[in-house]
């Protein structure tokens, strides 16, 4: 009999021990060693084992704050509508991706959220969500691969990444333009949360049918949620927000040994425990083929308060860990914000049409990706969170220049409102000229949810963008699913010519109870040409 049940990784689910190694704002790094390793065989030859039996044991539980919300008394600067009409703009493919069928009839049942994303590679595009992957023709849309249990992945890999069931979720999947290969990831966790592992692996190609390095790193009883990636010249960046027992610890940063994780060997990750102040983290992941200036550190960003974004540095050494460094945080000055209905049990308020119920607007945190570009005479990282833009949820995006320097700033930034019309959800990136684009959820007691795209050109008036271009239009509402939305979408750029942006998200093209599909769409800016790498 089918059942439809709860995934436990909303953004700050804990039910777990404490286990520190480090005490909570440590100055010193530790290193974490991957407790195994290994290199698979090809997946296409492992798609076919058959999915593991799912644990009837999960429930619905209470997510819980990592720290009270921001808020302030200032009407926003920097709200603004959209400017009718994206201009020059050239819409290529857009074609279904994974569904929560596709989990029944894998699992049996459905999971909620689904944290879409996805990336393009030279000839694929992988998309991932809770709990299943599938590959594309990235030319064509057609799917060539699954869906398949993320799990297949670890077929033959032993220990928990391979045998705990059903799946642990907060998976993410990157395309490393610099060495062309994949990067996959996902949580795996008993059911008793005392016992967390990231499963992280890299393929060995740039074919993602093809085998991976496979790695294995424990957290113990600290369970790591919200895992979320960025690609480094020199590591793997990689946050998550730390919870033992009831309490949060704290956001942990740390630097995967890319070097040895793309050649297959013993792995270690060089990691620092922030305090319980700071939460939720990205690291920058790099766009383009300019690399950052030599010895230039990882940047991590998070809210600070309603007025301030929290920069740090992160310089890793794996030869002499104990030279590594996490420095900050520079406070960045933005605009006035209060946050909106972060804890969907709790506090939903995204409305959707009837029967639709309120869902996330998951506020608390900025949103995945931290896209950084270096364009020579300048180096910039662009990132969106959610915030009350008036008496609906919009969508604040930033453009930050000068991360290296002593006082990084904010080059532009505005908030995407509409006042019959909430905004969330987003997930912004530049190409090589500048363009930028940031997609997101939209939804409003006459609109159902929809995947939305906004916009603009490097000589655009800074901070507004224009809109719509609609991926896809919603047709079905959300009910009886727990409230819950995302917990993520991404935004990406194409490595083979640096212009094109893919996007993928969720929606409801009918309306039921854990009925959610995605779209993945692409589009370029006519200004931006492809000439090669």
């Amino acid at each position: 009999m089918k059942r439809e049940i709860l995934l436990l990784l909303p953004a700050m689910i804990l039910l777990a021990l404490a286990f520190l190694t480090e005490p909570a704002g440590a100055t010193q790094p530790w290193v974490k060693g991957a407790a195994r390793h290994d290199t698979s065989a090809p997946l296409r030859n492992m798609i076919f084992v058959g999915a593991h039996t799912p644990s009837t044991s999960q429930q619905q539980v209470e997510p819980l704050p990592t720290r009270a919300p921001f808020s302030s008394k200032v009407q926003d600067p920097v709200a603004q509508p959209l400017i009718a009409g994206l201009q020059g703009v050239t819409t290529d493919l857009n074609f279904e991706g994974q569904s929560a069928q596709d989990t029944r009839n894998i699992f049996g049942f459905a999971f909620v959220p689904p944290d879409t994303n996805g990336a393009p590679g030279e000839t694929q595009f992988v998309q991932i969500v809770n709990v299943t992957i599938a590959i594309y023709d990235k030319r064509t849309g057609e799917q060539t691969m699954g869906p398949a249990a993320i799990h297949t992945l670890w077929t033959g890999f032993g220990g928990p990444c391979e045998f705990q069931s059903p799946d642990g979720g907060d998976p993410v999947v990157l395309y490393d333009h610099l060495a062309n290969r994949w990067l996959i990831s996902q949580l795996q966790f008993n059911s008793t949360f005392t016992q967390n592992e990231e499963c992280v692996a890299v393929s060995t190609s740039s074919d993602a049918t093809g085998s991976y390095n496979r790695y294995e790193f424990d957290f113990g009883a600290n369970f790591p949620d919200y895992p979320k990636y960025g690609i480094w010249p020199d590591a793997y960046y990689n946050t998550v927000n730390v919870f033992p027992g009831k309490g949060f610890a704290g956001a942990e940063a740390c630097a995967f040994d890319r070097k040895a994780m793309l050649a297959g060997l013993a792995a270690n990750a060089i990691c620092f425990q922030q305090p319980s102040s700071v939460s939720s983290l990205l690291p920058a992941d790099i766009d383009g083929r300019a690399l950052p200036p030599a010895n230039s550190p990882n940047y991590l960003l998070g809210l600070a308060d309603s007025t301030h974004l929290n920069l740090f540095k992160f310089h890793v050494d794996f030869a002499n860990p104990g030279n590594s460094t996490f420095s900050g945080p520079s406070l960045i000055s933005v605009a006035p914000f209060s946050e909106i209905c972060a804890r969907a049990n709790t506090v939903a308020c995204i409305a959707e049409p009837n029967p639709g119920e309120k869902v996330d607007g998951l506020s608390d945190r900025v949103m995945f990706r931290l896209a950084y570009r270096n364009f020579g005479d300048h180096e910039s990282l662009v990132v969106n969170h959610t915030i009350a833009g008036g008496v609906l949820a919009g969508v604040r995006w930033y453009e930050i220049r000068n991360p290296g320097g002593v006082f990084p700033t904010v080059f532009q930034q505005g908030t995407i409102v509409d006042p019959e019309v909430d905004y969330w959800l987003g997930s912004v990136a530049m190409d090589k000229i500048g363009n930028l684009a940031l997609g997101f959820s939209a939804s409003g007691r006459k609109l159902p949810p929809s995947i939305y795209v906004a916009g603009r050109a490097p000589g655009d008036t800074p901070g507004v963008l224009s809109g719509p271009l609609v991926i896809a239009g919603g047709i079905g509402v959300q009910v009886q699913s727990f409230k819950r939305w995302g917990d993520y979408s991404s935004m990406e750029m194409d490595p083979t010519d640096d212009c094109t942006f893919w996007y993928t998200n969720e929606y409801y093209p009918v309306t039921g109870s854990f009925a959610w599909s995605t779209r993945i769409g692409s589009f370029r800016f006519n200004s931006c040409k492809a000439t090669g790498r």
